[in-house]
């Protein structure tokens, strides 16, 4: 009903009020003035946490609706993974749900959103596409809009996840048929994400095999695909202190792989998979490929040329002094994706050489807004007071921005404490 502070809550995305309105015995099942459900209000608004937390405290994913669907068939039809993950997370399902859930997310996956939106709204409008990036999952979506209802596309990567959490296995090559068949094939978007650590889970040499044995297709797509899952296979249990088998005969596998792959979109996921090891071959490699003419081949080149530092928050260092130079060269490339990839890097290096700190300087007028905010991050972290002045250049950040970046982006303003707590220690 309208004053319900739970649906209000739900309906301005207040995650902590929602928690802490159910912990305070709200009814997970309420409704809003116009009879909607605040589980089917966070559906509608993509809030897969929020969901969640509903889902968790009692609420009906299963209850008919007068359309005769579900909360969590409604969730399926939005075409968002993360949503519909957290739903299942908390809900046993029988057969018969199961087989509804399944033939839902079928039939959008076959049909492709467009087709099943335009027949449900009757709309005749133009269908409106925006990207979105889904902040609670990581990844990303674009978004459908047609006759006032929204979903978005990731419903390949939604009937691959029910496959998975119901126990049906599709091998190697009808995944990645699936994934290859995406509008927007790329390890960013969430279904081709969701293909790919699908297969990453089993983590069994049958798995192993098959994926790698697409580096044999002609289809440059297949290729990028098999390598992404044979990469993702090596770094899915990052918890153990056995690196496993799959690390021990990667390098040599995607070694030899790069000796002949002509394709830059395969040769940069051959190094993007390298970076991930410690061999004396990978270096001289990247180094190879300072100059591609291909910036997708160029973007990839730091992870050949650093190695994580044990402890303190995961700093970079660089191999050599090779490395390094190749890194300051990389920081003046033409291509503003490379360059942002690079003041990450360079933030985050512990090198001490000066020519970090002014190659980091250098950034702080970069085009890209994100760039100038890990140039700035870079030089409070090295106590350089230009920092002050490149946090002044950086702009407004967006507000879905400001918290999950909230240590970086006051840095300078950690910096400025020091700063005066120094003064204060000389008076």
């Amino acid at each position: 009903m309208e004053g319900d502070p739970l649906v209000a809550a739900v309906s301005s995305g207040d995650e902590c009020g929602v928690r802490n309105l159910l912990e305070d015995g709200a009814d997970p099942d309420s409704l809003d003035e116009r009879g909607t459900s605040v589980l089917c209000l966070a559906v509608a608004a993509f809030r897969s946490s929020i969901a969640g937390e509903l889902a968790s405290a009692g609420a009906d994913v299963l209850r008919r609706l007068d359309d005769g669907s579900t909360p969590l068939l409604r969730a399926v039809d939005s075409g968002s993974v993360g949503l519909v993950s957290s739903l299942l997370d908390v809900t046993p399902l029988d057969g018969a749900a199961r087989a509804e859930l399944l033939a839902r997310a079928r039939e959008w996956h076959e049909r492709g959103p467009v087709a099943v939106l335009r027949e449900r709204t009757g709309s005749p409008d133009p269908v409106e596409t925006v990207r979105v990036r889904d902040g609670e999952w990581f990844t990303e979506y674009h978004e459908i809009r047609l006759g006032g209802t929204a979903v978005r596309d990731g419903h390949t990567g939604v009937l691959t996840l029910l496959e998975k959490r119901f126990g049906l296995r599709p091998g190697v090559d009808e995944l990645a048929a699936r994934a290859c068949a995406l509008e927007h094939p790329d390890s960013g978007f969430a279904s081709w994400w969701e293909i790919t650590a699908t297969l990453a889970e089993r983590q069994d040499d049958e798995t192993w095999e098959a994926a790698a044995a697409l580096r044999a297709r002609s289809d440059p797509l297949y290729r990028r695909f098999g390598a992404d899952v044979v990469g993702f296979l090596d770094t899915w249990d990052q918890e153990s202190e056995d690196p496993g088998p799959f690390a021990r005969r990667n390098p040599e596998f995607f070694l030899d792989w790069a000796a002949e792959e002509e394709h830059p979109g395969v040769l940069a996921e051959i190094l993007a998979c390298l970076g991930d090891h410690e061999d004396p071959r990978i270096e001289p490699l990247g180094l190879s490929h300072l100059a591609h003419p291909d910036p997708r081949v160029r973007l990839m080149v730091p992870r050949a040329l650093e190695r994580r530092a044990l402890g303190d928050r995961g700093w970079w260092t660089y191999r050599t002094p090779e490395g390094l130079e190749a890194m300051l060269t990389l920081a003046r490339d033409p291509d503003a994706a490379v360059r942002g990839l690079v003041a990450h890097h360079l933030a985050e290096s512990r090198d001490p050489a000066p020519a970090v700190g002014d190659a980091l300087a250098g950034l702080l007028d970069d085009e890209e807004q994100r760039t100038r905010i890990w140039a700035a991050f870079g030089l409070a972290e090295r106590d350089d007071p230009r920092c002050v002045d490149g946090a002044a250049r950086v702009g407004p950040v967006a507000e879905e921005y400001t918290e999950p970046w909230s240590w970086i982006l006051y840095a300078p303003d950690r910096y400025e404490e020091r700063r005066r707590e120094r003064e204060a220690a000389t008076e």
